[in-house]
Formats: C-alpha cells, structure tokens, sequence
C-alpha cells in the first residue's frame, strides 16, 4: 500500500528544521573539541599500506559527549608489557557543520595525502579532548543514528579510543596538542658544536730518517687494514713505524699507499718494509732514507683537540725548507670521531729544513656556524645528507639536539639547520636511540616492587 500523499513524509523544510535543532543543542549542551585529521606521508608501492602519517591541520567543533558519566573502555590496564591505557570516547557532532566548515578543506588537499573520501568524519582522524587533555583516534564513524527520521541523518557518531603515539608527525600549531608527543616516541640525541674550529699542528725534524715508502705492489683480497713493519734503526736512532691505507676498485680491496707516522732517525741504510695481515696476498714496498745530514720531517703531532666540524680530509700544506736541496714535504690527515682531526701521516718527508716547518690544515666547511636555538616540533635537516627529523627538545648549554621521526641519517660533521627558528650548528656525533615511555618495560613499576619483594632468595619455595 502507497504511503499516505496528504502527508510529506520529510521534506526538505522539515529535515532542515530537524538540523538546526541539532546544530542548537550540540552547541548548548556539547564541548568544543578540536578535529585533527589524518594525511599519509608515503604508502607502499606494492601494497599501498600507509607508511607515515601526520596531522598539520585542526579544526574547532562541537561535540555532545555521549559518554557523559565517564570514559567507557577497558581502562587503565595492568600488564605484563606495561601499562595499557584503554579509555574510550563516544561522541556525536553535527553533519552539516562537517560538511559545510570541515569537508571543503579537505577536500582541497592532495589525495595522495587524504586518500578516503573527505565528505564524512574517517577513521584515523584525531580529536583533542580539551576536558582531559588527551588525544584520541576515531575508530568507528556510525553515521545512520538515528536511523533516517523524516528520510535523513542529522549527525556522525565517532567511537574513538586513546591515541596511541607511533612516530607520527603532529604539528598542528596548538602547543597544547603538538606538546603530547615531546616525551614520547624514538628519540635521538645529537651532540651539536657551536661552530668548526681549525686543527693545528707541529713538526719535529731529524737526519736519517725514512723520507718515503713506495708501493711496489698493492696486493689484493685484504679484509682490513695490514701491519707495516720497519726494521730497527741503528744504536741510537728512532725506530720508524708506518700505516697502510685501504682502497676498493671493482670489488677488489688493495692497499692505496703506505704512510709514515714516525719517520724515524739515524737510518744509515734504508730499512726493509713487510706487509704481514689483514687477509691479504701479494702486496710489497721499499723505503727512501736520508742520511747525508740534511733534515727532513720525522714525526707530526695534532695540536690542542685537532680542530671541530670536519666532514671531509681537509688539505694540509707545509712551509718550504730554507736549505738546499729544497724537496718539500707533502702530508696527508686522517678524520676521526666527533670531526676532528685524530693523525697527520707523512707521505713525503722532505729534505733541506734547518728549522721545524710551520704546517697549516684548511679550516672545516662549518667556521662561523652555530648560532640560534631549534624550535620545538620544527623540521630541521642536514646540508650534506638530506636527511630530516622533528625537534623534540633543545638544550643550549650542553648543545644537546633530541629529534625524533628522522628520514635519513645524519651525517658527522655536516651543518643542522632548524627550518623555521633559523639555527644552525654542527653535527659532532649522533648518540643511540631511545625510547622515552613513562610506563616503557614498566621500569617504574619494577622499581617499586623492588622495595617491597625479596627477589634474592634462590629458592622461594624451600625452608626460609
């Protein structure tokens, strides 16, 4: 049987009456809560899963909390990996004012970014609670309650659980929201230097000294590094020693060159070189002594803390000798931990120096950088690696950077730079990552317990 024609049986002018009543109530009897929707960083190429999220944008709403006498949920659980926070949230918000204030925005982003339909609330989407303070996720949107009076839905009504943080990017302006995740998630400490600092050095000089070592044979199949040894310099003089240098060509790992760390002195004939270890087959060398009188460099010592900030070997000269013959020496540094400079090898002695020669290494790319402080949440990235990561703390005294979400790795010795505060420092080291959780391994509460059992018996069921 047809329905009754003498009755509308919901008009437009009805459901929109219906609507604004809605709206009314929700904005007499709700709580303005803050809608954080979710965009996706990158997917998967194979199976298009959602790799990364983040949250840059926020919306003000209002929502009439439809668990009014509490969160509903399993909540504050005790387990063995911890506690488990399980409160829930129900609440309802008005479909117009989504579809007219929220969608549209939406709507105009990247759809690789929202990558669902923008007309409706999406699961995945973020709410602040402004009552608790918390952040929790829309798990369910029902959007047919009540069930079509007058032939419509008035209303959407999110099931949302605790948020549960997971290196996601949230940056949505609001310090009260953004702040959430600063004591939570991966963390990395980078210890930072204000700027590079030049590396000094000094030589010391002598007669018959080992002027160089020349490769006869590079040798192949080496694993690591050789032993290089000199035989000993006669009664009196220094024993010279020496390092071999790597290099890979073609899979094929050789050595590149043998250079001095000590020169030596009172060499009367030039002393043999062996090249024992490191795996290797087939590789051989001889020495260059001078013994006539004239000097030549025998040993190099890193000045001071051997400079701050270098990312590459930087070049290293040596005044001319003043005596005749003039054969100039020619060095070679070596980059250690933290940027600074750790040896100076002697590749070339040199001949003819009456007094130690004054040595200069080229200043790092970094001189004159380190100024400003990192801002909280703000995107900073490394010039040389391209790698970025999210400020989660800045320490100015101890220089002392936390980042979290980090694409890429820093590299040692290249220059941070904050993308909105404008800072830049130097990059001494990187430190491991941590995880901060207040309730991480339930540390806390072992700690307790620990004052309160005896865990030193051996045999809790023996006699006492």
């Amino acid at each position: 049987m047809a329905l009754n024609p003498f009755f509308l049986q919901g008009s437009p002018e009805e459901q929109d009456l219906i609507q604004s009543l809605v709206n009314e109530q929700l904005k007499i009897y709700g709580v303005e809560v803050t809608y954080i929707p979710r965009k996706y960083v990158n997917r998967s190429t194979v199976f298009q899963e959602i790799e990364a999220s983040k949250f840059d944008d926020n919306f003000q709403l209002e929502a009439y909390v439809n668990t009014w006498d509490g969160y509903s949920g399993a909540g504050d659980v005790l387990t063995k990996f911890g506690m488990s926070l399980r409160d829930e949230l129900q609440l309802v918000i008005s479909r117009e004012r989504f579809e007219d204030f929220i969608a549209p925005f939406l709507d105009q982003e990247d759809e690789d970014e929202i990558g669902l339909a923008t007309m409706r609330p999406r699961e995945g989407d973020l709410v602040f609670f402004p009552l608790g303070g918390r952040l929790f996720e829309v798990k369910f949107v029902e959007h047919e309650v009540p069930f079509y009076q007058l032939g419509n839905t008035y209303v959407y009504e999110l099931q949302c659980e605790l948020f549960e943080y997971n290196d996601e990017t949230i940056d949505t302006g609001i310090d009260v929201i953004d702040s959430k995740t600063e004591d939570i998630g991966t963390v990395t400490d980078l210890q930072m230097h204000s700027s590079g600092s030049i590396a000094t050095a000094t030589a010391t000089i002598g007669t018959g000294f080992v002027r160089t070592i020349r490769m006869i044979n590079d040798g192949s199949g080496f694993t690591s590094a050789p032993t290089i040894g000199l035989t000993t310099a006669p009664s009196g003089g220094t024993d010279a020693t020496a390092v071999g240098i790597l290099t890979t060509r073609n899979n094929v790992t050789s050595i590149e060159e043998i250079v001095i760390t000590n020169a030596g002195s009172g060499y009367t004939v030039a002393p043999v070189v062996t090249i024992s270890g490191g795996g290797g087959v087939g590789a051989s060398a001889t020495s260059i002594i001078r013994d006539d009188g004239k000097k030549g460099i025998i040993r190099v010592s890193v000045g001071g803390t051997g400079g701050v900030g270098y990312s590459t070997v930087p070049n290293v000269s040596v005044s001319l000798p003043s005596l005749s013959p003039q054969i100039p020496a020619s060095l070679r540094a070596e980059v250690g931990a933290g940027g600074t400079i750790s040896n100076i090898f002697i590749q070339d002695s040199g001949v003819g120096f009456f007094s130690p020669p004054t040595i200069t290494v080229a200043p790092p790319s970094s001189v004159g950088i380190g100024s400003g402080s990192y801002w909280f949440n703000e995107l900073v990235s490394g010039n040389r690696s391209n790698a970025s990561a999210r400020v989660k703390r800045w320490d100015l005294d101890t220089k002392v950077l936390q980042v979290g979400i980090e694409t890429g790795q820093f590299l040692r010795g290249e220059t941070i730079t904050g993308s909105r505060s404008g800072a830049q420092y130097v990059l001494s080291v990187g430190v491991a990552n941590t995880v901060t959780d207040k309730y991480d391994h339930s540390n806390e509460i072992e700690d307790e317990a620990d004052q309160i059992l005896d865990f030193t018996e051996s045999n809790p069921f023996g006699l006492f």
